[in-house]
C-alpha cells in the first residue's frame, strides 16, 4: 500500500480490535482479509467500504448491530472514510447526524471505542483510572428504564457467572419409550428386526423410558417494585434460553409473552425486544390477574412434560378483593414444581404480613430470594434436587 493505504490499514487494525473489545469474534486472519479485500474493493463510497468491512467482519446474524455501531462511532467521529473520500473526489457528503433513542449495542460500542483510544494514546505505560459509573450505586443503575443498553464490564460479569451455571441432575423420567441397548424387551422392534432377516435371526431389541429435562416457566413480575432485579432475571432468562427450554412471560398490569425475544444471541437485541413487548414497564402490579390470563390462555400450552415454573415478584398485590390465593392454587396444581422467588427475602426482619405474600405462599414448594448473583446460584442447586413436601408455611417465612 502507498503512505495513505498504510494509513488506513492501520486504522483497519485498530478498528478491529475495537469490534473485539464489543464482543465481536474477530481475529488476526480477518483483519489481513479486511485489509486486502479494501485493497481489492477500493474505496468509491462510505457504503461501497462498509459493506466490504461487514463482508469479512460479520459472521451472524446477531453481530450485524454491533458492527453496525461500532462502524459509525469509529469512523465517523475521525472523519476517516470522508478525508479518503476527499482524497479520490472533489465533493464528499458530511453524514447526518442521527437522533432518536440509542440503538442496542451502541453503549458497549462506545465504551469498547473508548478503551482503544486511551490504549492508543498510551501504548507502553498505561494510565490508571477510576471508572466514574461504579460511584453510582448498583441500585440505580439497575433502576434505568432502557433495558437494550448494558456496559461492556457488566454483559462480561454477568455471563462469566452464568456460563458456569449447570443443571446436571434437572431430569425426570418421562412415560415416552425409546430405544435402548438394555431394558426391557421392545415386541415391535423385535418382529420389524426379524422380518428384516426372513426369520433366520432373532435379535431382541429393548426399550426405556425417556430422560429429560423438564422445561422452565418464568413469570417475572416488571412493576416499579421489581425495577431494581427485572434486568438481572432478563439476562439470566436469556442464558438459560440458549441452553435449555424455557417459556418467558412478563407482567405488570398484564401479560406479556417474551420467549421469543429472549432467544436471540445477542444480549442486547434480547433486552430491547423485551422493551418495545412490554408496555406497562414499572407501573402497576395486577398479579391476581396476570395469573388468571396465563392460567387460562398459556397453562395448558407451556406447563406439559413436567414443568417447572419460576414466580418472580414481591408479591404486592395492587388491586383490592382479587382472587390472587385460588390463582396461585390453580397455578401450583398445574406444574411439577412452584419456586417463588422474592427479592423481599434479603432483609432478615422479613415476615409475611401483605395480604399478596400471604395468599401466594401456601400453593408454593421453594421460597427463596433473588437479589445477587449467589442467590441465582442456590436456585440453580435447588433446581437439581427434588421438590420438598409439603409446601412452606407462613411461619417459615417469619
Amino acid at each position: 500500500m502507498t503512505e495513505t493505504g498504510g494509513k488506513i490499514a492501520d486504522n483497519i487494525v485498530y478498528f478491529a480490535r475495537a469490534l473485539r473489545r464489543a464482543g465481536l469474534p474477530v481475529g488476526p486472519a480477518a483483519v489481513v482479509d479486511a485489509i486486502r479485500a479494501v485493497e481489492v474493493a477500493g474505496i468509491s463510497s462510505r457504503d461501497d467500504f462498509y459493506w466490504t468491512l461487514h463482508a469479512v467482519f460479520v459472521n451472524k446474524r446477531a453481530d450485524r448491530p454491533v458492527f453496525h455501531e461500532a462502524f459509525e462511532l469509529f469512523w465517523r467521529e475521525r472523519g476517516l472514510v470522508e478525508k479518503m473520500l476527499e482524497l479520490l473526489s472533489p465533493v464528499a457528503p458530511p453524514r447526518p447526524a442521527q437522533t432518536g433513542k440509542p440503538k442496542p449495542g451502541q453503549q458497549r460500542v462506545e465504551e469498547a471505542m473508548q478503551a482503544l483510544k486511551e490504549r492508543r494514546e498510551e501504548e507502553v505505560f498505561p494510565e490508571i483510572e477510576i471508572d466514574a459509573r461504579m460511584t453510582v450505586s448498583e441500585k440505580e443503575i439497575l433502576r434505568r428504564k432502557d433495558f437494550a443498553q448494558m456496559s461492556a464490564e457488566e454483559i462480561a460479569s454477568a455471563m462469566r457467572a452464568l456460563a458456569s451455571l449447570q443443571f446436571p441432575d434437572d431430569q425426570i423420567v418421562t412415560r415416552r419409550l425409546v430405544a435402548a441397548t438394555r431394558g426391557k424387551v421392545d415386541p415391535r422392534r423385535t418382529v420389524r428386526a426379524t422380518m428384516r432377516s426372513a426369520g433366520d435371526l432373532i435379535l431382541p431389541q429393548a426399550r426405556k423410558r425417556k430422560v429429560q429435562e423438564p422445561p422452565l416457566v418464568a413469570l417475572a413480575d416488571i412493576s416499579g417494585s421489581m425495577s431494581e432485579y427485572s434486568r438481572v432475571m432478563l439476562h439470566f432468562l436469556h442464558a438459560l434460553s440458549s441452553r435449555r427450554k424455557v417459556h418467558s412471560f412478563l407482567f405488570g398490569t398484564r401479560l406479556s409473552n417474551v420467549t421469543r425475544q429472549l432467544r436471540y444471541k445477542d444480549p442486547d437485541e434480547a433486552l430491547a425486544g423485551c422493551s418495545e413487548a412490554v408496555v406497562d414497564w414499572s407501573g402497576g402490579t395486577r398479579i391476581a390477574d396476570a395469573l388468571h390470563v396465563f392460567n387460562r390462555d398459556w397453562s395448558r400450552r407451556v406447563l406439559g412434560q413436567g414443568a417447572t415454573v419460576l414466580l418472580i415478584t414481591d408479591g404486592l398485590e395492587r388491586e383490592e378483593g382479587a382472587d390472587l390465593g385460588a390463582e396461585a392454587a390453580r397455578l401450583g396444581r398445574s406444574c411439577r414444581r412452584l419456586i417463588w422467588l422474592n427479592p423481599l427475602l434479603r432483609f432478615e426482619q422479613f415476615e409475611a404480613k401483605a395480604r399478596g405474600i400471604r395468599a401466594i405462599l401456601p400453593h408454593v414448594d421453594d421460597f427463596r430470594p433473588v437479589h445477587s448473583l449467589g442467590a441465582i446460584e442456590d436456585l440453580v442447586k435447588a433446581l437439581s434436587t427434588p421438590a420438598k413436601r409439603p409446601r412452606p408455611a407462613l411461619s417459615r417465612a417469619a
